[in-house]
Parts: structure tokens; C-alpha cells; sequence
């Protein structure tokens, strides 16, 4: 019966390989003898396909019932040896796995342990991806579903001039948890939570807070042309959209890329990233403007609107390029802007203005061995600076300016040549001016007018945490500003 079955096996197969390839050669008739000998060779090595398919099958098959017989003979054989007959199993007993089955557990197992890297990987690349850091590029790299990750920085300060009414201080200056998901091979969820301060605090943001610092929605269509949206951050500088402690030196991000730049700087919007030529890339967004009415002396971060009950009445455009030449390798340069009304259909004494607010930001960065070369300058136009100043009862700058140098070298390799740690002294110089023209008839607050000696340690045991040591050497037009002695910790995971 068996060899019966297996005939009309064999002549189902045949006949459906026949019939295939009868098809294929009804659609193309042969038109030489050559031609109708290569049809007959093919539907030879199809047959011969589907006789290994089946002869592997039957086999496998044959080798399950082996096992199944041969641990249920070695099973009898145990008790036989022992004079007494093959128990009958209990009720409530379970009865023992024959090897199929623990092969089978095994492979389930194996399995279960697939999907599960599908979510969390065993290992993880830290490697920046679309102009992120390297933790919050994460859930680019996963196959599927979920992906986190984030990353954190404490500090202690210790005023060693200029002190006056400051106190030392040590802070968990913030924890923040990436939250990604990934639907599939084109759609991708990326949101950052920021908590600042160890504690929400009572409504105040220096006692901390609790903030969504992006949560973006990408659409990967092509690699020239891909869409992202929702909380976006502003493409400008070197810090606001990669601020991970890892990334940079010193306990204190650049001043030039907190009070010129307002890092971290995210407004609502979409628009386009991508790659326009291999090494050139670049973003592009459609954003909420600023808001003036949060505009100081001192900076236009409060401006920022943050995407919470954002104003907008008016718009901006944001823009980034950025260039890794090839013949280069580890250089890189870039520039960005950022234009848009800040007016927001506010009166200031009693009327409405166009705010019109203007950033333009260049930036080159350059690593080679152990040597990191660092620079960026940036500037910056207020329109209607005048009113907003009276209004406000303090001097806006027309225009600000800022920029910043900085050198590094890990010098591990020079003291033990098979080391992976990372040791490497560096040293920042900075200058800035939040109000580099005054609108006619106000005042120039001079203590505006800065510039930053800075050098220190950033010590790495592995890529994921960053011991760090600095001094800060701060000076004004305006009279001394407070040095600083910082020590702190930061991490990505």
C-alpha cells in the first residue's frame, strides 16, 4: 500500500512538473533542436528537485519514528533488566520525552530566543544615525517593535572665584529614557523623555521638571527624500540634536550653544532629510515660530515654545548641510539656519510686530587617530528689537554672536598601547555677545559680552560612560563672572 502511495507521489509530481514546463514551453516554442534539448534537460533537473524534496521529507520522517521506536525499546529494556515489567504509567504522572520531542523543546526554545532579540538585542552599535545621537538612534537598528535606550549626566560644581551668594551644588542634572518603535522597514517612532533635576518640584523648572524633548514620526521612502514630523528638533549646531553626555567634552555644554543657540531647541513641524550626493546630507523643516515675548538680555531660549501649547500664528523655516568629504576621512563641515517671525500676534505696547528673528550657524569638526578639532560660529538678527525692548523694560540685542574652538587627544594609546579606555585632555575656548548692537537708545548690558578659558579630562573605561573633570575660566566686558571647578558623570545605554 505504502509503495502504492508513494507512486502516485511521484506521478502527482511528475505530471505537475510536466504540466509546468509543458506551460512554459507552450509560451515559448523551441525553435531549433538545441533549444527543445535544453527544455527537456530542465524538466530533468525539475524532476530530480522534486524527487530530493521528497526523499528528504520521507527521511525525516523515517528518523522521527526511529527515535520514537529506539527510546521506547531502551525504556522496556531498563525495566526488563530489572525483572520487572514496563509500568504503566500513573494517572498523573507525565510520561517521559522521547528525543524527537526534546529536539523539538530545543528548537522552540531557540526560537522564543529569536524573537526576543528581535526586541533586545544582545549587542548594541552606538552609532549616530539621521543626525541623532548615538543612543537615540537606537530603533533604527532593530529588526521590529520596541526599542530603548537613553542616557544621563550628574555634576558637582565647586566656585573657586567670583563666588558671591552662589553655593556649591552637586545634581543629578537630568535622566532621560528614549522610547523608539519600530513598525516596520519604513515607519519609525522616536521619542525622547527628559526628567531634570532628580524631581518635578513644585511647578518650578529649577527645582525640575518632567519634558518631551522630540517625538518624531519617520518615514523612510528613499535615501534622498524621507519624511519626519511632529516634535522636531532644531537642526543647528553640534549639541541640539546630539546632547548626549558621550558626545562632547566638559560637565557644561558649549555656552555659545545654550545662550545663542538655545539647546535643546524643538518646536512642532515636518518636512525632509536625506542624502543629496554620498557625503553631503541634509534636513529641512517647516516649524512654529519663537515666541518675542520670552525673548531677555541674556538669551532667546525661553522663546522657544517646546511644543506645549505652542502660538502659531507664525511660521519658520529651519535648514541644515552637511559634508564628510571622502578624501578627507574624519573631517566634516556643515551650516544651518533658522528664519522666522517671532511675533506671534502679541502686542507690545499696544501693537502688534514682526519679529522677525534670524540664526545662521557654521560649524567643522575634524578626527583623526586620537586628535578631535572642533569649531562653530554663529550669529544672529532680532528684528524690532527697539519696541521689543521697551516693551519689555530690558535691552533686547538687535544682533548676537558667538563662537567657540576646541582641541582634544586621547592619549590612552600612549600609555598603554593594548588599552581600549579612552583618556583625553581638551581645551575650549569660547566667545559670545547676547547683545552684540543695542537698538537705539537702550543700554548694553556688558555682562553679556563673554568669553570662556575652559580645559579638562574625559575619561572613558568603555564607550557608554564618561568620567569628567573641568575648569572654567569666565570673564565679561561687564566685570568678572564667577570660575568654576566641575566634576561629573555622564552615561548612554
Amino acid at each position: 500500500m505504502k509503495t502504492e502511495t508513494m507512486a502516485a507521489r511521484w506521478g502527482l509530481a511528475v505530471v505537475l512538473a510536466l504540466a509546468e514546463t509543458g506551460a512554459d514551453a507552450a509560451r515559448a516554442k523551441p525553435g531549433t533542436l538545441e533549444e527543445m534539448w535544453k527544455i527537456v534537460q530542465q524538466q530533468q533537473k525539475e524532476i530530480e528537485e522534486l524527487k530530493a524534496k521528497a526523499g528528504e521529507n520521507e527521511a525525516l520522517k523515517q528518523e522521527v519514528k526511529s527515535l520514537k521506536a529506539a527510546n521506547q525499546d531502551q525504556t522496556h529494556a531498563q525495566f526488563m533488566d530489572a525483572g520487572e515489567a514496563t509500568p504503566k504509567p500513573k494517572a498523573d504522572a507525565k510520561p517521559a520525552k522521547s528525543e524527537a520531542e526534546r529536539k523539538t523543546d530545543i528548537l522552540a526554545s531557540e526560537v522564543e530566543k529569536l524573537k526576543t532579540q528581535l526586541f533586545i538585542p544582545e549587542t548594541r552599535e552606538y552609532k549616530s544615525e539621521y543626525g541623532l545621537g548615538p543612543a537615540a538612534s537606537q530603533v533604527y537598528r532593530v529588526n521590529r517593535g520596541l526599542s530603548i535606550g537613553g542616557y544621563g549626566e550628574s555634576m558637582y560644581t565647586s566656585y573657586t572665584g567670583n563666588k558671591g551668594k552662589l553655593k556649591n551644588g552637586i545634581d543629578l542634572t537630568r535622566f532621560v529614557m528614549y522610547l523608539g518603535y519600530k513598525f516596520n522597514d519604513w515607519v519609525i517612532l522616536n521619542n525622547e523623555i527628559e526628567w531634570e533635576h532628580a524631581s518635578t518640584g513644585e511647578g518650578s523648572e529649577e527645582k525640575g521638571e518632567v519634558s518631551v524633548e522630540f517625538s518624531t514620526l519617520d518615514f523612510l521612502l528613499n535615501k534622498h527624500a524621507n519624511i519626519r514630523a511632529g516634535l522636531l528638533l532644531t537642526p543647528m549646531g553640534f549639541i541640539n540634536e546630539m546632547h548626549e553626555p558621550t558626545t562632547f567634552h566638559g560637565n557644561h555644554r558649549p555656552d555659545v550653544e545654550r545662550y545663542i543657540i538655545p539647546s535643546t531647541w524643538r518646536e512642532m513641524g515636518a518636512g525632509l532629510f536625506g542624502q543629496i550626493t554620498p557625503g553631503l546630507q541634509y534636513r529641512m523643516y517647516a516649524m512654529n515660530g519663537l515666541r518675542a515675548s520670552s525673548f531677555s538680555s541674556g538669551n532667546i531660549r525661553e522663546g522657544s515654545q517646546g511644543g506645549s501649547l505652542a502660538v502659531a500664528e507664525n511660521f519658520a523655516f529651519a535648514g541644515r548641510l552637511d559634508y564628510q568629504p571622502g578624501f578627507v576621512p574624519g573631517l566634516s563641515m556643515g551650516a544651518s539656519t533658522f528664519l522666522g517671525d517671532a511675533g506671534q500676534g502679541d502686542r507690545f505696547l499696544g501693537r502688534k510686530a514682526d519679529v522677525f528673528t534670524q540664526l545662521y550657524e557654521g560649524h567643522l569638526q575634524w578626527r583623526y587617530k586620537g586628535l578631535e578639532l572642533r569649531a562653530l560660529g554663529a550669529w544672529g538678527h532680532i528684528g524690532n528689537a527697539g519696541l521689543l525692548s521697551a516693551a519689555k523694560g530690558e535691552t533686547i540685542g538687535s544682533s548676537n554672536f558667538g563662537w567657540y574652538a576646541e582641541a582634544a587627544y586621547d592619549v590612552m594609546p600612549l600609555l598603554f598601547k593594548d588599552s581600549t579606555h579612552y583618556l583625553a585632555p581638551f581645551f575650549r575656548f569660547e566667545r559670545y555677545d547676547t547683545i552684540a548692537s543695542a537698538p537705539k537708545g537702550f543700554d548694553d548690558d556688558k555682562s553679556w559680552d563673554r568669553w570662556i578659558y575652559q580645559g579638562g579630562l574625559t575619561y572613558k573605561p568603555i564607550q557608554n560612560i564618561a568620567l569628567k573633570a573641568d575648569y572654567r575660566y569666565i570673564d565679561s566686558t561687564g566685570g568678572k563672572q564667577p570660575h568654576e571647578f566641575n566634576l561629573g558623570i555622564g552615561f548612554i545605554y
